[in-house]
């Protein structure tokens, strides 16, 4: 699958060519560059950008000198290329790109765990990713030290709003659900007010969660749980509030904010050096 998103990428990019390096450059140009922090920030997407140019030309020299999850300073160089102008200038933007966004996640992933741990809360993320990038997204959050929620609709149950309305209420849904997946799998129900936390916790939902509840609807419910099921709180929690939901004693945090609205980090390539054969 990532194979398949960065030719897409750069078919994107690159169309028929690129017309303007096409015709400045030759075949037999070579270069050196660096691709720099311009903020600081956990760089994330090395490897991927090590992929993008070697798809471009495998002849390109590419010399890492930081790895996913390191924190980077502004000004710090992470990478360096050596080779054919042509190819550093047509992987550039592509390369860029992953690199950015994948560092803008994992950086907003590390200081959200971090306010996590003061507290002993796990912050999770969601599906809320880019379309196609999911494995890219969740590996970037990895990376800054949050965890993942399910990577697919496949990877665990989930009971949400929309099943419990089409199943007619929780307990029908989680009848259904234990009668058909049997023992194993942990059964997790979405919940949005006391009632329905009191009627998980009586089919014995394994992990309930508390679905834009505020902080203090989160603590009386907190309560009822009596730590009978995993609490995990969902929903409008963003940098500005995760402290007031850590303080609550949630067991987890999941946020799509880790994913869906975090902007990219600034990285450019610069060309520092260049040969004509």
């Amino acid at each position: 699958m990532i194979d398949k998103l960065i030719i897409l990428a750069l078919e994107e990019d690159l169309g028929l060519g690129d017309i303007t390096s096409d015709n400045i450059f030759t075949e037999n140009d070579e270069a050196l560059a660096e691709i720099t922090a311009k903020e600081d920030m956990v760089i994330c997407g090395m490897n991927i950008a090590r992929d993008v140019f070697n798809y471009v030309d495998p002849s390109l020299k590419f010399t890492p000198l930081k790895k996913d999850g390191d924190t980077v300073k502004k000004g710090e160089t992470v990478l360096k290329l050596d080779g054919k102008t042509l190819s550093i200038l047509r992987g550039e933007r592509t390369a860029l790109n992953f690199m950015q966004r994948m560092s803008g996640i994992a950086t907003a992933s590390k200081e959200f765990s971090e306010t996590g741990k003061k507290y002993g809360v796990m912050i999770v993320d969601t599906r809320k990713s880019l379309p196609g990038m999911r494995k890219l997204d969740k590996y970037a959050v990895r990376c800054g030290g949050a965890k993942n929620h399910r990577m697919s609709l496949s990877d665990s149950v989930l009971i949400k709003d929309n099943h419990i309305a089409a199943a007619g209420g929780i307990a029908k849904a989680v009848e259904k659900i234990r009668a058909a997946i049997g023992h194993t799998p942990k059964i997790e129900v979405e919940t949005t007010n006391i009632d329905e936390v009191k009627e998980a916790l009586s089919s014995k939902a394994d992990i309930i969660m508390l679905d834009n509840m505020t902080p203090a609807q989160v603590t009386q419910a907190l309560k009822v749980i009596n730590k009978a099921a995993i609490a995990e709180v969902s929903g409008g929690v963003n940098k500005n509030n995760l402290e007031d939901y850590c303080k609550t004693g949630a067991d987890v945090i999941s946020m799509g904010a880790l994913t869906h609205s975090v902007p990219s980090k600034d990285l450019s390539l610069k060309i520092t050096g260049y040969k004509e054969i």
